[in-house]
């Protein structure tokens, strides 16, 4: 029986968070999430993870380098709230506590294909001295209670922030149906080019 059109999309995210630099810090580690649109679900993969800690390597970079995999699949509908990955970083202060050490995120990219991209982080600011003092002194740094709100914008404004290391990401893109809902993602469309198999029993 011939099967009508699509009426969804796929788009396959591999790839890695690679390294990063935080030229004050050390044995830092890594925790992902994705954010994205109400019609967009997640068919296969994680959509979350946490990377092991890492060291400094000895070289001049002295880069952090996790190389920890990113790997998920998602459905949608339309384009509209496509996929972010928010980034937090945490490691130990003085006292040993874990506390963050940057917030980032960044748009999957459209286009199919091999990226790479380098996010700059920040940390939210206390807003005042005492403030500062009493968190150092108690080993509570200001965070936020969920990272997903980096992605979000709204509400981000009235937060004091300050820059503080990059992350860089790899990223393997390959879409599914795309074009044939009518969305132009750029001069490549992987569907008639072999990449990963797609799961197989993805919910209709």
């Amino acid at each position: 029986m011939a099967a009508a059109g699509p009426s969804v999309f796929l788009l396959m995210v591999s790839g890695q968070v690679e390294s990063a630099q935080f030229p004050e810090y050390d044995d830092l580690y890594c925790k992902y999430c994705f954010v994205y649109g109400q019609d967009w679900a997640p068919t296969a993969g994680l959509e979350e993870g946490i990377s092991q800690i890492a060291s400094k390597s000895p070289d001049v970079r002295q880069a952090l380098v996790w190389n920890f995999p990113i790997d998920v699949t998602f459905k949608s509908t339309n384009p509209f709230g496509w996929p972010q990955i928010v980034l937090s970083v945490y490691g130990p202060d003085v006292f040993g506590n874990d506390v963050v050490r940057g917030y980032g995120a960044v748009h999957v990219p459209f286009s199919p294909g091999r990226h790479k991209r380098t996010i700059p982080m920040f940390v939210p600011e206390s807003t005042s001295k005492l403030q500062k003092l009493t968190s150092w002194f108690m080993g509570r740094r200001p965070e936020y209670t969920d990272p997903k709100v980096v992605a979000q914008g709204e509400g981000r404004e009235v937060t004091r922030v300050r820059s503080q290391g990059f992350v860089t990401l790899l990223f393997n893109v390959v879409t599914k149906d795309v074009r044939k809902l009518g969305y132009d993602t750029g001069p490549v469309d992987m569907q008639g080019v072999s990449g990963p198999s797609l799961p197989q029993g993805l919910p209709q």
